[in-house]
């Protein structure tokens, strides 16, 4: 009897593990950033079940679940130019799948990585070539305008090739480009031609420069010379002025010898050594001896 009663108390929850197990099957949660497309026995179902929790849903339904947030898919292709030289270039591509044509891709190609073998990859290889035939040398592909032209018409040519598929291409990106060995080489032997060219020229502006300070140095040095035999002459001129002056004085005012006498006399007398005769007292200008000794 008290097994029983046991028994029954566990019933209750028997009934709610079961509930749960067959409730389940009639509810399916969606991951963010996911859709989900239902199989009925192997035959995909038209409606495409977006994230989140969907309710009512039949039980026997099979679901595939789609991831539809932003990817990026890398390619490394060799790509011909018109002077017959293969380029690499690794790009990248950016995509999205069209959750609301999952159905189809799952009809169509299974899952995501099928579409990107089966569909993007060939045809992004496939206009690669085709962009690349409008490229006159495998140098070109450096140029800034070759880039942009080459990666707007990537992207032009998958997004309309890929849309009605399922994959919304959002950008094609160059990631690198390497070109063919020698003309790498060819390049860089340019690149040193032409910094040694610069260095050159470097060391030319440098030699006139130094040319340049050498000569303002030069005329500096001839201004100077220039101005200092200026200074001499109007210095040798002043002193021939004043000599003339003297000469006139002397011509004109006899006193003028006077006067000189006199001042040569009051400088010797200053001497206590020098005695002084005069040797005729009553000329006008009598002319000093000056005894230097007693024993004379």
């Amino acid at each position: 009897m008290s097994q029983r009663i046991s028994f029954a108390k566990f019933i209750p929850l028997i009934v709610i593990v079961i509930l749960l197990l067959v409730g389940s099957r009639f509810w399916v949660s969606v991951p963010a950033g996911h859709v989900a497309v239902a199989t009925l026995f192997g035959e995909v179902q038209a409606k495409t079940y977006s994230e989140g929790l969907n309710i009512p849903v039949n039980p026997l339904l099979k679901f595939h679940e789609f991831d539809v947030r932003e990817k990026t898919h890398k390619e490394t292709a060799h790509v011909p130019s018109q002077d017959q030289l293969q380029t690499k270039i690794d790009v990248s591509v950016q995509y999205r799948l069209n959750g609301e044509m999952a159905n189809n891709i799952l009809k169509d190609t299974g899952n995501i990585d099928s579409m990107i073998e089966v569909q993007l990859v060939p045809k992004l290889r496939s206009l690669l070539r085709e962009q690349g035939k409008t490229i006159k040398r495998a140098e070109d592909f450096f140029l800034e305008e070759t880039q942009e032209q080459l990666q707007l018409g990537l992207t032009a040519g998958l997004s309309e090739y890929l849309a009605p598929k399922g994959i919304n291409v959002s950008a094609v990106l160059i990631r690198d480009i390497s070109l063919p060995p020698f003309i790498t080489k060819a390049i860089e032997a340019k690149k040193e031609r032409e910094q040694e060219v610069e260095k050159q020229k470097a060391e030319l502006e440098r030699y006139k420069t130094e040319q340049q300070q050498l000569i303002a140095a030069a005329e500096a040095q001839r201004q100077a010379a220039e101005e200092e035999a200026e200074k001499r002459r109007l210095l040798a001129d002043a002193q021939a002025y004043e000599i003339e002056k003297i000469n006139t004085a002397i011509g004109n005012n006899p006193n003028y010898v006077k006067l000189q006498a006199l001042e040569a006399l009051k400088a010797i007398s200053k001497d206590p050594a020098s005695k002084i005769y005069f040797i005729d007292s009553d000329s006008a200008q009598p002319l000093p001896l000056m005894h230097m000794s007693d024993n004379k």
